[in-house]
């Protein structure tokens, strides 16, 4: 038995070979026999991908008369769930971006706590976004961020949308073609980010450039 079983759907006009999408039937509780009580499943065919039902009268309830004592738990092995399985997993050690922490504040506060793209001042979901990752070579430079919304950013990291050297905001059409939404993000596109007060703490046209000729997917 599988934990998760995945089953393809066609999207609507197909133009491409990523048009097919990938969904999952995820499984709570899965449990495995051991292969010596292995039950053999009539009218089973390799062939199958999805799975095939049995209703509780004929092979069904055959099938759970052998299966159901091999799954039963005695009274005095059962444990009560609550508490019975471990709640955090081990320690792990994590290497902090040096410099971070400055980053964040500066970027904050250079666009007076309000994103750049739609001026929401709600703080606790902001984010200073590094518009060439720190991962990829990018610095914390205040030129290398920008303060976004949490969805933005994530968009902006992932590609779906970026800002040109001339501060102009895009959306890319994937977000429609993949994903059928976005209404409310398309209505930003082509409309110009705000912008530091100082010169030297607004988006670099360097770092603008690398995001949109390798981060960007227009």
């Amino acid at each position: 038995m599988r934990s998760r079983i995945a089953r393809y759907r066609r999207a609507p006009n197909p133009s491409a070979a990523d048009d097919y999408q990938l969904g999952c039937i995820l499984l709570e509780s899965p449990f495995f026999l051991a292969r010596g009580d292995w039950i053999p499943l009539p009218g089973w065919k390799r062939e199958i991908v999805r799975g095939r039902g049995f209703d509780s009268e004929g092979d069904g309830r055959e099938i759970w008369q052998r299966l159901e004592p091999l799954i039963r738990v005695p009274a005095q092995e059962a444990q009560p769930i609550e508490g019975s399985q471990p709640r955090y997993g081990d320690p792990v050690t994590v290497f902090p971006r040096l410099g971070q922490g400055s980053f964040r504040l500066i970027v904050t506060d250079s666009y007076n706590r309000r994103c750049a793209f739609t001026n929401s001042p709600v703080l606790h979901v902001l984010e200073a976004a590094h518009i060439r990752p720190y991962s990829s070579g990018g610095t914390h430079s205040p030129s290398n961020g920008i303060l976004l919304r949490q969805d933005l950013h994530t968009l902006v990291d992932r590609g779906y949308m970026t800002v040109t050297p001339s501060h102009q905001i895009e959306v890319s059409s994937r977000i429609d073609e993949e994903f059928h939404n976005g209404k409310e993000y398309y209505r930003l596109h082509g409309e110009t980010m705000r912008l530091p007060q100082y010169g030297d703490r607004r988006p670099s046209s360097e770092f603008l450039r690398w995001h949109n000729e390798n981060v960007y997917r227009g």
